[in-house]
């Protein structure tokens, strides 16, 4: 399989279900049963006309709970659920997975702070906010879902999506720093979602863990899915067979990346907007769990000349310096760029001397002089230019028509919050565009 192919397999995954993640649940369904309950959950193909059309209700989850979390179903009758279903006991339903899925989450991120969860809209049609193929999508604090989502991440991947999810409120920004931190919470559960969500970890578990874990994700996207169905292909793959010794080696190995991983979370938690910034003004989805491994790992010795080394770093440090990817939106992954140039340009044949250099490089770059991690941005004006973006970005989304009102007050409060950070960091930026 092509780089290619395994790219638009990971951006076919990504958008189909946002964090497919956990064990099977005890009632999981097959397959053909799954696409059968798909096919009885059509969404509708625009939003319903009638305002009033909504099921609602407010729930504390938990004792402690400081607010109550509202769950709707805009669109109730239009779409047809009133013919199979009791709406309160839908209702009941989403109470009920929601809270599972908050607990299951505080026992596994027990230094995370209370999860902002004010509101869970079930929406049976697709717009800017649920995007046709997007089947869960994290706003402010909300989550909306569509019908099938529900039914997937409940008998296919039980409720890991949910804490998948319900981590992203908890998160003080947004990219793909953010979405290496809950792909981290999904593979600790399952192995299987380390091959759906590869980019973020293949380059760490091949060069430290499972040397042959290319050619085991070749062997993992070339089991046939049917075409026919309604099941996205990752769901398919998912549930259908896979070899059990492998998965089994993949699971060892992620427990055995634990450590990098929690690092890898640390270094969002206390950088997030410069974690986010490095992570696309590289290209590199992985970088903080690469960081990571370089700064905890016994890093392979590399027997090259000193001149060669050199010429090395210097190729690194080159392109991990361009920000073509931020400032004029390209989507280049420098690393790949970078081991390229070592090949062709700099004649190192061998793959693992050059990821071994790799490695060595973000050791150097990213370790301060008192052995503390350093993702202080090289260009300053670069990173306070993609923080105004990003909150262009986030102005935009609030203001969407089909928001809530809890959802702008929660967008504006975090912008609020990430424009105080942008001037902790650089007091002179001014206030963000847009």
């Amino acid at each position: 399989m092509t780089a290619t192919t395994r790219a638009a397999i990971f951006i076919f995954a990504v958008l189909g279900v946002l964090s497919p993640v956990g064990t099977l649940a005890s009632d999981a369904a097959g397959v053909a049963e799954l696409d059968r309950l798909l096919a009885l959950h059509p969404p509708l193909k625009a939003p319903p006309e009638d305002p009033r059309d909504v099921l609602r209700r407010e729930v504390h989850l938990g004792e402690d709970a400081a607010f109550p979390t509202i769950f709707s179903i805009p669109g109730f009758a239009a779409s047809g659920c009133g013919s199979c279903h009791d709406g309160e006991a839908l209702l009941d339903a989403a109470a009920g997975r929601a809270a599972r899925a908050l607990t299951a989450l505080r026992k596994e991120r027990r230094e995370l702070a209370p999860v902002p969860l004010r509101q869970v809209i079930i929406q049976p049609w697709a717009d800017e906010l649920l995007r046709p193929g997007q089947l869960a999508h994290t706003t402010f604090d909300a989550i909306r879902w569509s019908p099938a989502s529900i039914l997937i991440d409940e008998k296919a991947y039980g409720g890991a999506t949910y804490r998948h999810e319900a981590l992203h409120l908890t998160q003080a920004f947004l990219g793909p720093a953010n979405e290496l931190e809950a792909y981290s919470l999904n593979v600790l559960q399952d192995p299987r979602f380390l091959f759906l969500n590869y980019p973020y970890f293949e380059q760490v578990i091949r060069a430290f863990f499972v040397p042959e874990f290319s050619t085991l994700l070749d062997e993992f996207f070339a089991r046939p899915t049917r075409e026919k169905l309604r099941l996205p292909k990752e769901v398919q793959w998912f549930l259908d067979p896979f070899d059990a010794e492998a998965l089994a080696r993949v699971a060892r190995a992620v427990e055995e990346m634990r450590p990098l991983l929690e690092e890898a979370s640390r270094m969002n938690r206390e950088h997030p907007l410069e974690a986010a910034y490095l992570s696309e003004q590289t290209g590199v989805a992985s970088l903080l769990l690469d960081i990571a491994a370089a700064r905890q790992l016994a890093l392979p010795k590399v027997n090259v000349a000193d001149a060669v080394r050199a010429e090395a770093f210097a190729v690194l440090a080159d392109q991990f310096g361009r920000n073509d990817n931020t400032r004029l939106g390209y989507l280049i992954d420098r690393r790949k760029e970078a081991l390229l140039f070592l090949e062709h340009q700099v004649k190192l044949s061998d793959e693992g001397e050059r990821v071994a250099l790799y490695f060595h490089f973000l050791k150097q770059k990213f370790s301060g002089a008192d052995g503390a991690v350093n993702l202080t941005p090289a260009d300053s004006a670069d990173f306070a230019d993609y923080v105004r973006r990003k909150l262009g970005q986030v102005r935009k989304l609030s203001e969407f028509q089909g928001m809530t009102e809890l959802e702008r007050e929660a967008g504006r409060r975090l912008i609020g919050k990430i424009e105080k950070a942008l001037a902790r960091r650089s007091p002179a930026s001014g206030p963000p565009d847009g």
